[in-house]
């Protein structure tokens, strides 16, 4: 009789044996005898033990290879680095042993993903910034250390159901924080889609499960709308010779609510849930660029084209290596199609990112924006924030960001993030002539340093060696390299002045018998001053903000005992400051700090936990919770933006929050009401909320211009169920056209 363990066995060799096929069908040197070496010593270094879901570990670093194989397409350097990246962190085994049974850069690769096991942000994140700045530094030299961590990530975040709530949302918040960015910015768009849709799945499982299945409702109805579309097209382009395949592509969940939230549209307004998409072999004797516009052109014959909804990726791709040209056109029953335009090479980069750019390039020069983004990393290094998550939040500025192409006064393209501003323009141009920019000439025009540039814009940068930068010029830039050279500036000046500021109170102390090294001394006049540290002192002394001259009365011995006895009252005499009573009511009902769910009651409400301001949630809502520094956990809504930097941040202090209300507590909600405006109609509205729901209305705010309305309720209720129900029958009311609800 076969035994559970040789049940296991069986399945850890097919899965084995399923990772081998997929290498096989690739285009690599087949390498298969590390990589069996590789599978067999991870294999006994992982010897009994399990993963949460009770499965052997290995079949997690065996499905980590095959994502990276298969998804990825990387090779057997990758494959073997993702058979053993966890046995260092997990075993007694080292880097060094690594590197002697296999390969240097095979343990290269395992080190750097060693940096970053249990995720970008840990417990005690700053004093993970050199790990993470080593990190990078791998990464720009050897990239296959990311692609391997993000299909690491890619399949815990498959796999996440067997964790409980409140790692779910960790892991969930950080995927979606940096992992997904960094999927996109790589050019592995299914991966980053996949990352994305998995994130939301856990964060707003309700959410996604009814868009899900209003997907499944239309799914037939739009697959015969595709076919009728897609029909002439096929017939118009065989026809002409082409070899491609068409095929639907549907609008992922998460793209699908994040639209319906940006618009505040439901889901049946959402009109680009299906596009469609051609992929063709080039014929040799033709660019590719001018192949994709013959079937441009050949598509438009068909049907009309929308004139402002072209996208050509092909002239100028984006930066992270992505090719096609996007067209949106009228197709039948009067429904807008986007058509997506592609050959095999560019498919193929589209879907394997750096990995098939690589394969492609065709010589030393024939740098993408991909490889000048690269480079970029090692250049942050040199100017990196002193906090890890501040240095995290700098290097993601410009990942999943759009681009916008401008031009210098010698016609050279200049890649910068949407919203980018004159100043960004300087600093990407060089340091210094950022550090010393007065202002800019667009289009030959006079602009200041915080204009915001539009695509196709000529940009002349104007400089003073008398310009420094001011404070507020970290609030006109958006790119993370202006971002980190104006900090990196900034904190050269403030220890100049330190420095500065130390040596000139220290030449007035000395006057007195006294030096900065004397700490009593320096705390006195730090505390005299409501200052925090002596850094603050001394910089506010170098920017002559605290004048030295009456620092003789603060050092005084009878100056002291008084100090002393007022600011620190260790006196026991009747002098001494009554101590405030302790909130014994709060104290005993605090919630178990070990505790890792909270139930929200009315009983509770104030004492355990407080709702946070940011995005007012109510009784229905779904919500997390945040334990801050005083033990009170504060509760947000799932989707707010601030919710997302927690769980990215701070993962270790959320709660699963869950609602048990009995309608004995109201909360305020703001609704949005616009339409077409009419006599009586405010009326008809109060008539429904306060007359027939009873619901007490406690601020409201019509407007009407040319015959269109738009209004404000704050109401009082006690869950979403009542706010559903009143908005419900407002729409009834033919003359309203949407409803809201907003954030307060």
């Amino acid at each position: 009789m076969t035994t559970q363990e040789e049940l296991e066995q069986q399945v850890i060799q097919q899965e084995f044996e399923a990772l081998l096929d997929d290498y096989r069908h690739t285009a690599h040197r087949q390498k298969i005898d590390i990589i069996t070496k590789a599978f067999n010593f991870a294999k006994q270094a992982h010897a009994g033990v399990r993963r949460r879901s009770g499965e052997p570990y290995i079949m997690h670093p065996l499905a980590v290879a095959r994502i990276v194989v298969g998804e990825i397409g990387l090779g057997s350097t990758s494959i073997c680095a993702a058979l053993l990246h966890d046995v260092v962190e997990d075993t007694d085994y080292t880097v060094e042993d690594i590197e002697k049974l296999f390969t240097p850069k095979i343990a290269q690769i395992v080190d750097g993903l060693t940096k970053i096991s249990g995720g970008v942000f840990g417990e005690k994140a700053s004093e993970q910034a050199e790990n993470f700045r080593k990190l990078l530094l791998t990464m720009s030299e050897d990239i296959r250390v990311i692609l391997i961590k993000i299909a690491d990530r890619l399949h815990n975040m498959r796999t996440l159901g067997s964790m409980p709530p409140e790692k779910q949302f960790k892991i969930a918040g950080e995927t979606q924080y940096i992992y997904a960015p960094l999927a996109h910015r790589l050019g592995l768009f299914p991966i980053k889609t996949e990352l994305e849709d998995l994130s939301f799945k856990y964060e707003h499982p309700n959410t996604y499960a009814e868009i899900e299945a209003k997907l499944a409702a239309d799914k037939a109805a739009r697959l015969e709308f595709y076919e009728e579309f897609a029909a002439p097209i096929k017939k118009k382009l065989t026809s002409l010779g082409y070899k491609f395949t068409m095929n639907a592509r549907i609008k992922s969940v998460y793209s699908i609510w994040k639209k319906m939230s940006t618009r505040q549209i439901p889901f049946e307004e959402v009109y680009d849930v299906l596009a469609a998409r051609i992929i063709f072999e080039p014929s040799m004797d033709m660019s590719e660029k001018d192949q994709c516009w013959m079937i441009y052109s050949a598509i438009t014959e068909i049907y009309h084209p929308h004139p402002e909804r072209i996208r050509d990726w092909i002239s100028m791709p984006k930066s992270n290596g992505y090719e096609a040209l996007h067209i949106t056109v009228m197709g039948p029953e009067g429904q807008w199609v986007e058509v997506q335009i592609r050959t095999t090479r560019m498919h193929d980069i589209a879907e394997k990112g750096l990995a098939a750019h690589w394969k492609y390039k065709t010589g030393e020069q024939d740098d993408s924006e991909l490889d000048k983004w690269l480079k970029t990393i090692k250049d942050l290094l040199q100017h990196p924030e002193p906090n890890a998550v501040d240095f995290m939040d700098t290097f993601k500025l410009n990942l999943f960001a759009q681009e916008i192409f401008v031009f210098t006064p010698k016609g050279d393209i200049i890649t910068l993030p949407q919203n980018a501003t004159a100043l960004d323009f300087a600093f990407l141009l060089h340091t210094e002539i950022g550090l010393h920019c007065l202002g800019a000439k667009v289009n030959h025009k006079l602009v200041p340093l915080n204009y915001l540039l539009k695509g196709g814009d000529q940009v002349e940068i104007i400089t003073s060696r008398k310009t420094k930068p001011q404070p507020e010029w970290l609030d006109y830039v958006t790119t993370a390299k202006a971002q980190s050279r104006l900090k990196a500036f900034f904190r050269r000046q403030r220890h100049d002045q330190e420095i500065k500021g130390e040596e000139m109170l220290n030449n007035v102390l000395q006057q007195y018998g006294y030096t900065t090294k004397q700490d009593a001394v320096i705390h006195r006049i730090v505390v005299y001053y409501h200052l925090q540290q002596p850094k603050e002192l001394y910089q506010q002394i170098a920017q002559k903000n605290i004048n030295l001259d009456n620092i003789e009365e603060i050092i005084k011995p009878k100056q002291e005992r008084n100090f002393l006895s007022r600011i620190f009252s260790f006196g026991n005499g009747n002098n001494s400051p009554k101590e405030e009573p302790t909130n014994t009511s709060k104290t005993s009902t605090a919630v178990n700090p070990k505790s890792k769910k909270i139930i929200l009651t009315e009983s509770n409400y104030g004492t355990e936990y407080c709702l946070a301001p940011c995005c007012t949630p109510i009784p229905g809502d779904e919500v997390l919770g945040f334990r801050d520094e005083n033990g009170m956990i504060v509760i947000h809504k799932q989707n707010c933006p601030e919710a997302l930097n927690i769980k990215a941040k701070q993962g270790k202090r959320i709660l699963n929050a869950q609602w048990d209300m009995h309608r004995q507590m109201t909360f305020a909600a703001t609704i949005e009401i616009k339409g077409i405006d009419r006599i009586g109609l405010v009326i008809h509205i109060l008539n429904i909320v306060s007359e027939q729901n009873k619901i007490n209305i406690q601020e409201m705010k019509f407007e009407a211009e040319e015959g269109i309305f738009n209004g404000t309720l704050k109401v009082l209720i006690h869950d979403t169920e009542q706010l559903k129900t009143i908005c419900d029958e407002l729409k009834k009311i033919k003359e309203i056209k949407a409803i809201n609800r907003l954030n307060e």
